[in-house]
């Protein structure tokens, strides 16, 4: 019953204010929903629908009625990292009336969050996974999806724009800057981004000021390698690209006796990733020296003297390739912060051969953008569904991005993890728009406890149209990790905690158990903390574990014999 009520809530005819669905990133607003409706009252079959071409995606700026409304100014902040670009976009958003600010990561939305209320600015915080309110807030701190493009502000922010043209995350970003009803709209970012943003903004009307920055502090690339772990020196930071390899380097550094490392990498949750930080840039803690990957990026305040490249190649989740010119660029621009304990920033490699590459992308620019990334809302999917009734959510997914039209300055994201999760629920008797809700949620289909995690949130939601984390999860079992593996699977079981707080944000009936998952995330944050302060790096085993024994800290016996 709570699951038919929902779906009959949020029916594709449905309207909420401004036409927002707000359960669901990337929908169209008031016109556009509006113009679905009618096409569903006027297609009695789908030889009508045929008429009308739904993967017609080359003018997404009509998609944001309210955004054209507006004479909008726009704001190019474009310089390195470390030149203050963010900075002065902030004192706008400060002083404005009311105001959102749009980042790529959740730690960034909660920092800015944090300053603005310290300011005096009252600031909500929403990202996926937390709403934090204020009384009387006008302004707010948000992850770039979950921009809402249906309400007015005064100033908006979207920050490191240049990620528009990520090839999976772009389309947030396309959304964002298209779609954000904002009198002031302030970009954030590398200068390549600026002929891209200023084309496709030559049909939406808006005015457009483009001011360049320089850094503030020095950043100096040595002539000469690290060479040996025994020349690290305090604030150094080590960047290299696997899991194991920064739990090596933090044994083989401490091993020396002399200093003490913090790690920072993607899949430590982020509340550890905070404290990691604050311990390194704690000069009164034992922590001096950093092990990272390119998690440092963005997103978090370090102060770091030295970036020192372990390797300059990485696996992309494809193949092994060399790093771009803005990754490292990203990357090495994080020593040397302003106004921190080392005002003059250093950059150089673990090994002599890496030198060149490093040297020549430096002195090189970024690649201009050509292309932003765009992704068809759910309005569209439903409707172009209509002309495959059939077809279960992974076809059309399929047959959408094989016939999509774009102009030349689009390009479609890639959904391939999209389709991964559409394989595995296709065969649940779920709607689309319940089908689209598990595709789009955040789960790391290449992490096994992950994904069946997933798998039984869809089948338990299908079946039953609820959901309680007591069903496969058991509060108290959880323990400090012995083992690298062991740390491993605590890091997924945290995915999947993550995972639940995002579903129940969006069907709170269903999943009721958020403070419940909020509370063993944070039991995992402190758990691994721990293991990180006590065991320090275990070689892991050779042999894998089967994959009832990885599970068993998560799912009951009784849930496990399903899959």
């Amino acid at each position: 019953m709570v699951s038919l009520l929902f779906r009959r809530r949020l029916s594709p005819a449905s309207i909420s204010r401004g036409g927002e669905f707000y359960l669901l990133p990337w929908n169209m607003t008031t016109e556009a929903s509006f113009g679905i409706c009618n096409c569903l009252r006027q297609f009695s079959s789908s030889t009508a629908a045929r008429k009308v071409d739904f993967t017609d995606l080359t003018h997404p700026h009509t998609w944001y009625p309210y955004a054209r409304k507006k004479s909008r100014n726009v704001f190019l902040h474009v310089g390195p990292t470390n030149s203050g670009k963010t900075y002065q976009a902030l004192k706008q958003l400060e002083s404005s009336s009311s105001g959102v600010y749009c980042g790529p990561l959740r730690l960034l939305a909660w920092e800015i969050a944090k300053r603005l209320n310290k300011s005096n600015v009252p600031c909500d915080l929403i990202t996926g996974q937390e709403r934090e309110e204020v009384e009387g807030a006008r302004h707010k701190s948000v992850t770039v999806e979950m921009a809402d493009v249906s309400s007015d502000y005064d100033c908006a922010i979207i920050d490191e724009i240049q990620m528009i043209g990520c090839r999976s995350r772009g389309f947030s970003f396309t959304r964002a800057l298209l779609g954000l009803a904002a009198n002031e709209l302030h970009l954030c970012g590398d200068a390549a981004v600026v002929p891209l943003v200023q084309e496709i903004l030559k049909v939406t009307g808006d005015t457009i000021k483009v001011q360049y920055y320089e850094r503030l502090s020095p950043l100096v690339p040595s002539k000469v390698p690290l060479g040996s772990f025994s020349n690290i020196r305090t604030g150094d930071c080590v960047v290299t690209f696997s899991r194991t390899e920064i739990y090596r380097m933090k044994k083989q550094i401490e091993a020396g006796g002399m200093h003490c490392c913090s790690v920072v990498y993607g899949s430590l949750p982020p509340e550890t990733r905070t404290r990691q930080a604050v311990m390194f840039n704690d000069a009164s803690s034992n922590s001096d020296v950093l092990v990272a990957s390119d998690a440092i990026g963005m997103g978090l305040n370090l102060n770091i003297s030295r970036i020192i490249f372990s390797t300059l190649q990485k696996f992309d989740g494809v193949e092994v390739r060399d790093l771009t010119v803005p990754e490292i660029k990203q990357i090495a621009g994080r020593a040397g912060r302003y106004k921190s304990n080392f005002p003059i920033g250093e950059v150089t490699c673990l090994e002599a051969d890496d030198l060149p590459l490093l040297h020549s992308s430096l002195d090189y620019p970024s690649p201009v953008l050509e292309r932003a990334g765009l992704f068809p809302n759910f309005d569209l999917l439903y409707m172009y569904s209509r002309l495959h009734p059939k077809h279960g959510i992974h076809e059309i997914l399929e047959h959408f991005m094989d016939n999509a039209k774009l102009s030349e300055h689009y390009f479609i994201a890639n959904c391939d993890e999209l389709l991964k999760v559409a394989a595995l629920i296709d065969t649940l008797p779920l709607s689309l728009r319940d089908k689209y809700l598990f595709c789009i949620s955040p789960v790391d289909m290449d992490d096994d406890i992950s994904s069946q995690g997933l798998t039984q949130f869809a089948t338990n939601y299908s079946n039953n149209g609820l959901v309680q984390l007591r069903e496969i999860f058991t509060p108290g079992t959880l323990k400090v990790p012995k083992s690298h593996t062991a740390l491993k699977e605590l890091e997924s079981i945290h995915k999947v905690l993550d995972l639940y707080v995002w579903l129940s944000y969006r069907l709170e009936e269903s999943f009721p158990d958020r403070e419940l998952a909020s509370s063993q995330k944070a039991v995992c944050s402190m758990l691994i903390e721990e293991f990180l302060e006590r065991f320090g790096w275990q070689r892991p085993r050779t042999k894998r574990l089967t994959q009832n024994s990885r599970l068993i800290s998560l799912i009951s016996q009784e849930t496990r014999q399903k899959f």
